[in-house]
């Protein structure tokens, strides 16, 4: 009973702490090339008395979108696992994204349908130190995107691949989930991740255990199913599972060479014995094509109409070579059936003829009375079981 008065009022506040108020604003410095991360706490859009916890009863969630845009910037992407966890705000910009933009936030109580607004003002500006021209990318598949996105467990994994890079500065430049790079989503069986890719730049070469993992070799036994050459300590398990067969090396200390522009020429064509094009183009008259063409088909339809006609009406024979060629026998046969039908069928025209005689039943010719029929009694069995 003590748990439920206190939980009441608590819930009270929390419920009336997240209304429709006047947009916060804050500002966020994000580096080009560097990865930016901002989360987004429950604990911001409540207002909660100090030395109050949030407690994991309450729902919110969390809409992002460029300022006059309906989506976020491209550089810029959101994830959020469920309404009881933060969400957060990733990615890397790039030199393009240089400048002001401003992110508004909208959070949704699920259980007050409250919201709150929040406006992020980042201001874009180039990274300060050194450059870091040799870059590596990592698939990490023991790790959800979200899981990897706080300060700590980066911080862990930039510890643990310290002892597989040469010694120097390593610092994180990009993270992206598997699932934006074309994985699939796992099954849901414990211990299935999504996977990550975990971009890591450094101002010192790659380390030799590095290069024999993405060199040519490796590869070949990655696709036959073995696993890659490493000759090295794996210093990132248990903690973190990296799928050797996807590490990615990138080398920009030597510049690429520039692209060749272009020379305008004066538009002439250089002489090619092999291509001789006409210097003149004749006049053509183009009327016996078209008289060929359309001629030709007509008059060899004329002439099949023609022959189908010729077959078809001048060579009958005639009903006096017909009568001719029949015997007289066949001819009278012919005619007696041929008469008999037309009186059938004028008798039938004509109803007031009388039927024939033998399809009336048994009658008195002289009288016209219809009899039954003689039965002859001496053949009728008196039990008509008996036969």
């Amino acid at each position: 009973m003590a748990v439920t008065l206190f939980w009441t009022p608590l819930l009270v506040v929390l419920l009336a702490g997240l209304g429709d108020t006047e947009a916060q604003q804050t500002t966020l410095y994000p580096l080009v090339g560097r990865v930016f991360v901002h989360t987004l706490d429950h604990e911001t859009f409540l207002s909660l008395p100090e030395h109050v916890a949030v407690p994991p009863a309450v729902r919110i969630t969390y809409h992002a979108h460029l300022q006059g845009h309906p989506d976020l910037p491209r550089w810029l992407r959101y994830t959020q696992r469920s309404p009881h966890h933060p969400g957060f705000l990733y990615g890397s910009a790039t030199p393009e994204d240089r400048g002001r933009q401003v992110i508004e936030v909208t959070a949704y109580n699920r259980d007050s349908f409250d919201t709150t607004r929040q406006r992020l003002v980042l201001e874009i500006g180039d990274s300060e130190g050194p450059l870091l021209p040799y870059q590596a990318e990592f698939l990490v598949r023991s790790h959800d995107v979200e899981e990897v996105l706080p300060s700590a467990p980066a911080s862990r994994f930039l510890s643990a691949l310290g002892g597989l890079w040469e010694p120097g500065e390593l610092q994180l430049l990009n993270i992206t989930s598997a699932l934006d790079r074309g994985g699939r989503v796992p099954l849901p069986i414990e211990g299935r991740k999504e996977g990550v890719y975990i971009k890591v730049g450094s101002a010192s070469p790659f380390s030799t255990c590095l290069k024999m993992v993405a060199s040519p070799d490796s590869h070949a036994r990655c696709a036959q199913g073995q696993p890659p050459l490493l000759s090295c300590y794996d210093t990132l398990a248990p903690h973190f599972r990296v799928d050797w067969c996807n590490v990615t090396l990138v080398d920009k200390s030597v510049p690429e060479p520039a692209d060749e522009m272009p020379t305008p020429g004066d538009g002439i064509l250089e002489y090619d014995p092999f291509f001789c094009p006409p210097t003149e183009a004749p006049d053509r008259d183009f009327l016996v094509d078209a008289l060929v063409t359309l001629l030709v088909p007509l008059l060899v339809a004329l002439l099949l109409t023609l022959l189908l006609a010729y077959v078809m009406c001048c060579r009958r024979e005639g009903r006096l070579k017909r009568d001719l060629a029949t015997s007289d026998i066949q001819m009278v046969h012919h005619c007696t059936i041929h008469g008999n039908t037309e009186e059938l069928r004028q008798m039938a025209a004509n109803r007031e003829v009388p039927r024939p005689l033998s399809t009336l039943p048994m009658f008195n010719v002289r009288t016209g009375e219809r009899l039954p029929p003689r039965v002859d009694s001496a053949q009728v069995p008196l039990i008509l079981d008996q036969h």
